[in-house]
């Protein structure tokens, strides 16, 4: 599973990315797992709003900091 993390680098960024890696690591869940802070790379996903996640080449979430379950639910644990 691929997963690019996009924003500019911002605390609720750097947080998001750190949470991902947490909940892949604690449920041995495989990920290669990357940021993404260029604006100009981040406006091909046609997002506005950060952070954003990609999943294997979509956007699953945009603009909010997402919980411990609802990083579970993208990384399709439990």
């Amino acid at each position: 599973m691929e997963i690019i993390v996009l924003g500019t680098g911002c605390t609720k960024c750097k947080n998001l990315f750190n949470l991902i890696q947490k909940v892949a690591q604690e449920n041995n869940v495989e990920v290669h797992l990357s940021k993404l802070e260029d604006m100009a790379q981040i406006l091909q996903y046609n997002v506005l709003s950060l952070p954003a996640v990609v999943v294997d080449g979509k956007v699953v979430l945009k603009g909010v900091m997402p919980t411990e379950n609802q990083v579970k639910e993208i990384l399709k644990i439990g």
